[in-house]
């Protein structure tokens, strides 16, 4: 199946975004995200987990947790391309909360068939999850894990889990004999200790995750495979919140440059500020053309779904730190400043950036789609 013009992006996923939009707009303006997110300035403080868990229930209530999981599970089933309009706004509001996390474990246990559908019915019926399926090396390669799992319990530490003092559930791979696979478990279960890192986006919690001898219920025997069919959805979805950042930060700059006087005439009126957000502008434009394409392919072309989806998140990792940069230096004096809004979405950007590989990474996972794997290449 060819891809439609529009990408698919249809009368339904427009009406989502618009609705996400302006319900970020009337409920969750960047002054409340500062206040709730940035009320803590030491550079010494601690892992937090600071978010709106009243707005969070609204969000559940709306039916925006459900949007990728399939109807046979009891959610909306919603193209990927909606769900990507819906992560755009997500990042342009730069609300904390696990959403991405509850969409990312959707696409892994849809790709497990039948075997996933209860853990998907709990989502459904408005549970939070995140994926803890990375090692200590921050490895992004399906199987790269530390935990194992013997009789139907975990031992192990699972890094880099996104909102883990969010997450109502975890979706865990593990090495059980030969194979990966995958677990269902809750986060408050008995052998679970979180250990929250202190990370410099502070929109999200991160934390480590260690397992001491934990009861799960397996999901998928052949989580590798799971893993590799949900990842270009992932990577997506991720790359959606990027451009939606981006967009946010381009609009404040250029709001910005266009009061701020400097020689008796806005900074705006100077080439110098003007040809820089242009490039910024032009690296969203191309950012977000290949998110649509990467979410349209998942949605009609799935074979090219990697390719694309590889080249959607690279772009988006050069356009976050083109428009983090931009921003900041166009800000001036006040662009680093604890008051001013831009650090949040700055570091957001930088956190997203790396998250589920950078540009080069996915470059080179490309590359190896194209033209062939080059010989002795490193994973």
């Amino acid at each position: 199946m060819s891809q439609p013009d529009n990408f698919g992006f249809g009368e339904e996923a427009a009406l989502l975004k618009a609705s996400a939009g302006k319900f970020f707009a009337d409920k969750f303006p960047t002054a409340t995200l500062h206040a709730l997110v940035a009320a803590e300035h030491r550079p010494e403080r601690t892992g937090q987990c600071q978010w709106d868990a009243a707005l969070w229930r609204e969000m559940v209530e709306l039916g925006w947790t459900m949007l990728a999981v399939p109807e046979a599970a009891g959610g909306v089933g919603m193209p990927a391309v909606a769900v990507a309009g819906l992560a755009e706004e997500l990042g342009k509001a730069a609300f904390p909360c696990p959403l991405l996390g509850t969409i990312n474990a959707s696409y892994v246990l849809a790709a497990c068939g039948a075997a996933g559908l209860p853990a998907l019915q709990e989502i459904a019926e408005g549970y939070s999850a995140s994926l803890a399926i990375t090692d200590k090396r921050g490895s992004w390669v399906p199987g790269d894990c530390e935990v194992t799992c013997t009789d139907g319990r975990l031992n192990g530490t699972a890094w880099y889990v996104q909102d883990a003092g969010k997450a109502d559930r975890l979706l865990v791979s593990a090495h059980c004999g030969g194979n990966v696979g995958l677990y269902w478990v809750p986060a408050d279960a008995q052998g679970i200790t979180v250990h929250p890192d202190a990370i410099v986006d502070l929109t999200r919690d991160q934390a480590h995750i260690s397992f001491a001898n934990v009861t799960a219920t397996e999901v998928c025997a052949d989580g590798q495979a799971a893993l590799a069919e949900a990842m270009p959805a992932i990577w997506t979805v991720l790359a959606a919140d990027i451009v939606g950042a981006a967009e946010w930060q381009l609009q404040t700059t250029v709001e910005y440059v266009g009061t701020r006087q400097q020689f008796d005439r806005p900074l705006g009126f100077f080439q110098a500020v003007k040809h820089p957000l242009v490039d910024v502008m032009l690296q969203i434009d191309q950012a977000k053309s290949l998110v649509y394409n990467a979410a349209c392919a998942i949605d009609c072309e799935p074979a090219r779904a990697p390719q694309y989806a590889h080249m959607a998140k690279a772009s988006a990792s050069d356009c976050a730190a083109l428009a983090s940069g931009r921003s900041v230096q166009l800000h001036g004096g006040i662009g680093f400043t604890w008051e001013c809004f831009v650090h949040l979405y700055f570091k957001r950007q930088k956190h997203s950036q790396m998250l589920f590989g950078d540009a080069a990474w996915h470059r080179a996972r490309l590359a190896d789609i194209v033209i062939g794997p080059a010989a002795g290449a490193v994973a």
